[in-house]
């Protein structure tokens, strides 16, 4: 009987999960954007796992310095190309994610409290989940390479 709810509970979650829409807003940016945009990511995301590490080792200085390099200081003047074609909400947010780092790096080198230093990142991760429940990014078609045009004459 336990093995029969566990299975009706699994289609059931595998239904629910197949009938949901999609509905998070589009950010159609080209190849390049998107990879730089989720490169970005996952570097925010291995940087808060080392945090995570540093935390449990109760090394406030790695905790800082991590904490720092995924700061403002991560933010580059290579990114003015992205402003203009990312919502002014999710650049904001990203921002207020890069400012929070470098709070926690300030906190950790000042305070030095560990369970401080853990509230901070949960309210941080608050910032990233709010994001990735709001938007999606997809590449946008882009204009076929005139250089692929000029191989179908070519007999």
């Amino acid at each position: 009987m336990k093995k029969i709810l566990a299975l009706t509970l699994w289609f059931a979650t595998l239904t629910a999960t197949a009938d949901e829409v999609d509905k998070r807003q589009i950010l159609p940016l080209t190849e390049h954007q998107r990879n730089h945009v989720l490169t970005e990511m996952r570097d925010l995301l291995s940087g808060t796992q080392n945090i995570l590490g540093a935390i449990s080792r109760e090394d406030m200085i790695a905790v800082a310095g991590e904490a720092r390099s995924l700061g403002m200081g991560m933010v580059h003047k290579g990114e003015d190309h992205l402003q203009a074609v990312l919502p002014r909400e999710f650049t904001q947010l990203g921002m207020s994610v890069h400012k929070s780092f470098d709070k926690i790096a300030l906190d950790a080198e000042s305070l030095k409290d560990l369970k401080h230093t853990l509230r901070q990142l949960t309210e941080l991760m608050q910032k990233c989940n709010a994001c990735h429940s709001s938007y999606q990014i997809r590449v946008k078609d882009e204009p076929a390479d005139s250089g692929m045009r000029h191989s179908h004459h070519q007999h």
